[in-house]
């Protein structure tokens, strides 16, 4: 069974050899705090993570959603404790130096209403733009043999982009949640804009290459819901989600699913009914509990992600309990077991050794040769190799 065989299979709640081996990653700061526990010093990104830990990998369709072209970014004041920066998407933004906080402190943000739409957004969001898909043909011919080769073992996906959480980003938390209730006419073009790029976009590629898998990112919620109301979501959002997925559920494409953080259940109706399909990365702590979930929705939803990054940080004791508490709700199907955000540097190199250790041998995840050879691997598993992990 080739990898992409067993994603797609696991992800139809079908038999598989055993459950795909993903994470969703790390914060910057876990590779200096690991380094001191035993991560070799190379190791100083995701995707240099990713490698060493032998996760398996996907493939992407290269298309373009997003901004034409960003705005300029630019530092704007700079003291010893911090910068005030311009970024890419025009938001003003503190950045502390000490790295205390991950998360920037924001100031201004560029999206206030009609005017800054039409005027600094539309331009950058041109539809017919023939740099949203490879310029050159030979390119995309290549990429098409790729992806449709029987052969191809990665599985296949393309991004959706986003049709909220873009605008919460460019207008601020409160500013698109005041936008929802001062101009709600502008907020659905906006939406209806972005839905229909989106669309307009993935057609091509959705008619021309076989696409197991599709992915957004919207996060709209946090610890006590979505920005917005349900109501809003059923009228704004998902008759636009429906547009997007339109395109790609008739050409084999049914695994479809949007990065949320935060509680995410009053979402989880107006996604399916827009043909959104499943949760990523299902974030425990707010709320959005999988295990609930599933008894609720069963084979509707598909999840990734789920594993409660708290019970990383609290041991070992808790780290089995939690892979057993989740062990026979994934063992269903249609669901790959991720911590349920980037691995916070709370979490030491050994817990999250154990963790790994214990995720693999409960799922029946072959372990890496490769990765369980290394020398600062054994030496911190030396406590507990021998033993069976599995829960």
């Amino acid at each position: 069974m080739t990898h992409r065989e067993r994603w797609v299979r696991w992800m139809h709640f079908q038999p598989v050899d055993y459950i795909p081996d993903e994470e969703f990653g790390y914060w910057a700061e876990n590779f200096p705090v690991w380094q001191e526990q035993g991560l070799p010093k190379d190791i100083n990104d995701n995707s240099a993570a990713d490698r060493y830990f032998c996760f398996h990998r996907r493939s992407s369709v290269p298309v373009g959603l997003g901004l034409s072209h960003g705005f300029k970014s630019e530092t704007i004041e700079e003291t010893d404790e911090y910068r005030i920066v311009i970024d890419g998407n025009g938001v003003k933004q503190q950045v502390f130096k000490d790295g205390h906080s991950s998360i920037p402190h924001f100031l201004d943000f560029p999206l206030k209403g009609r005017k800054e739409w039409e005027e600094l957004f539309l331009p950058r969001l041109d539809i017919n733009l023939a740099s949203r898909y490879p310029e050159n043909r030979d390119d995309w011919e290549q990429i098409k043999a790729r992806y449709n080769d029987p052969n191809w073992d990665l599985p296949v996906g393309v991004g959706i982009g986003s049709i909220f959480g873009w605008l919460r980003n460019w207008a601020g938390f409160e500013g698109i949640a005041m936008l929802c209730y001062d101009d709600p006419d502008l907020v659905m073009e906006m939406v209806t804009h972005l839905a229909t790029l989106t669309s307009k976009v993935i057609e091509r590629a959705g008619k021309e290459i076989k696409i197991d898998y599709a992915a957004g990112w919207e996060d709209m919620c946090f610890n006590s819901g979505p920005i917005i109301s349900p109501t809003m979501v059923w009228k704004f959002l998902t008759p636009n989600y429906k547009r997007i997925t339109d395109k790609l559920i008739p050409n084999g494409c049914d695994i479809i699913y949007t990065d949320c953080d935060g509680d995410i259940n009053d979402m989880i109706d107006p996604w399916l009914a827009g043909g959104v399909n499943g949760i990523f990365p299902c974030d425990v702590h707010p709320g959005s509990d999988p295990v609930a979930i599933r008894k609720k929705y069963g084979e509707k939803v598909v999840i990734l992600g789920g594993v409660d990054k708290h019970k990383l940080i609290a041991g070992k004791e808790a780290i089995r309990a939690e892979i057993k508490r989740i062990k026979p709700y994934v063992l269903e199907g249609g669901w790959i077991p991720h911590v349920d955000h980037r691995c916070p540097p709370d979490v030491t190199f050994e817990n999250y050794l154990y963790y790994l250790d214990v995720k693999r041998e409960t799922f029946g995840i072959p372990k890496p040769e490769e990765f369980e050879s290394r020398p600062e691997v054994q030496k911190i598993k030396a406590a507990w190799r021998g033993q069976s992990l599995a829960v």
